[in-house]
């Protein structure tokens, strides 16, 4: 079995993401594991249990950061062979034993919400629905200092605002971003997530996808 940093292997992350939009702004979270970032709600889909023979027939391996061990179990976020990426591209895009974009974008978004202390928005959470906006693949591409290529998916959906919910979290957020005393929101322009920062926050270069397909930013390192 190809060892998860061997050469040849290809680092994976499949991701969805949300885009809220205030007239020419986007709302964006701090994440607390890259202190002082902020990003789109979202994050990794999982995949559950009867996945588990099939990824380890195709050399998968998590990526997993020790101090955010558990938090990262049935991440879609690993390592695999190179050979085995066609198969790997092929059972996701089947969508059997794993989240689809609406259950990785709830679960997400209650988790980011308690993590910045807006409790009380979690309830809306569970209640939404979204549409496809795009979806942007990256890579393989290769990631300096490192012996692996990188291959990542974003799929960027809205929410659907016929629903009462939804309503309310956007409007929550947006007023949250305006609020000094609230500082995990925030929200920036195309040109602030182009350029990287708005004020004091950083801006996690994925971002870009909120509005395009292209991001000129690399990745802001994890706190391991």
């Amino acid at each position: 079995m190809t060892p998860r940093h061997s050469p040849g292997s290809v680092r994976v992350s499949f991701a969805a993401i949300l885009r809220i939009k205030a007239d020419d702004r986007y709302i964006l979270l701090h994440t607390p594991n890259r202190p002082g970032t902020f990003s789109p709600p979202g994050g990794v889909f999982k995949y559950f249990s009867p996945a588990e023979r099939l990824l380890e027939a195709m050399g998968f391996h998590e990526d997993r950061i020790d101090t955010l061990a558990q938090d990262m179990t049935f991440d879609l976020r690993g390592y695999l062979p190179a050979a085995t990426i066609k198969d790997f591209r092929r059972w996701f895009a089947g969508g059997s034993y794993r989240e689809d974009p609406a259950e990785c974008l709830c679960r997400e978004i209650a988790e980011e919400l308690g993590e910045s202390g807006l409790e009380y928005l979690v309830p809306y959470g569970g209640r939404l629905a979204f549409t496809h906006v795009r979806t942007v693949h990256a890579g393989p591409d290769e990631i300096p200092g490192t012996p692996y290529r990188q291959l990542r998916r974003f799929d960027v959906c809205d929410l659907v605002m016929s629903d009462p919910a939804a309503r309310k979290l956007r409007a929550e957020l947006i007023r949250a971003a305006g609020d000094e005393t609230v500082p995990t929101v925030i929200s920036a322009s195309a040109a602030d997530i182009m350029y990287g920062r708005s004020g004091r926050a950083l801006i996690a270069g994925h971002a870009a996808y909120l509005f395009g397909t292209k991001r000129i930013r690399p990745d802001i390192p994890t706190i391991r």
